[in-house]
């Protein structure tokens, strides 16, 4: 099947209240309209200059999420375009999000990042880390914690990522149980092409999928 074709059928099989957002790294404007008149909505970058190439080409065809490790060099950027940032794990990030949407006086949804796998190669705060960074990052105005994502560790089985979402859930439910000013949980991001059966089964109600929409990468 072509590319329209993966994202009409994707979408008939997604449960209800759950969110595609189509990991598009290293794919073309091209490929990307092709998946957007198929009903795509949201797209996902992982790299602030592809992001802002594609962004000047599609426009507001669609929305944009911030997938990727986000360097502070990069934010003053992407916030102008951005709709959503997923990967959020430190306060000194957080901060140079808030101060640069200051200027546009711009409020930025964000996903705070669990390290679900712990490990030490990869972005993300700790599960027990989460709640301290979360509360710190209320006080900021310009930016709206609204939910969690993780990668979680990549395995051949996808089951062997069930415990890690599960985990990720249990950080989701505790912070929301909380009712921590300026902080709504209200999405949690989770699973990719290999992953988001299980993922949704756990809770999750935004998936990342780049291979199943688009095939595998050239």
């Amino acid at each position: 099947m072509g590319i329209k074709e993966n994202v009409k059928a994707f979408l008939d099989e997604l449960p209800k209240g759950v969110l595609l957002v189509a990991a598009t790294k290293s794919r073309t404007p091209e490929e990307i309209l092709q998946a957007v008149d198929a009903g795509l909505q949201v797209i996902g970058e992982n790299y602030a200059q592809d992001a802002e190439k594609k962004a000047d080409i599609i426009g507001d065809k669609v929305k944009y999420h911030f997938i990727g490790h986000l360097q502070r060099n990069k934010v003053k950027k992407i916030v102008e375009f951005i709709d959503m940032i997923e990967t959020v794990d430190s306060l000194r990030i957080a901060e140079e999000i808030d101060k640069r949407c200051a200027l546009l006086n711009k409020v930025m949804p964000i996903l705070v990042e669990i390290n679900s796998g712990r490990e030490t190669q990869k972005a993300g705060v700790f599960p027990e880390d989460a709640e301290e960074l979360i509360k710190k990052i209320s006080y900021f105005p310009n930016i709206k914690v609204i939910g969690l994502m993780t990668m979680g560790p990549m395995f051949g089985d996808p089951e062997d990522a069930r415990s890690f979402f599960v985990e990720t859930k249990k950080v989701f439910e505790r912070i929301k149980s909380l009712h921590i000013p300026n902080i709504e949980m209200k999405y949690l991001s989770m699973g990719m092409s290999n992953s988001y059966i299980i993922a949704i089964e756990e809770g999750a109600n935004i998936v990342r999928i780049g291979t199943r929409i688009f095939g595998a990468r050239k």
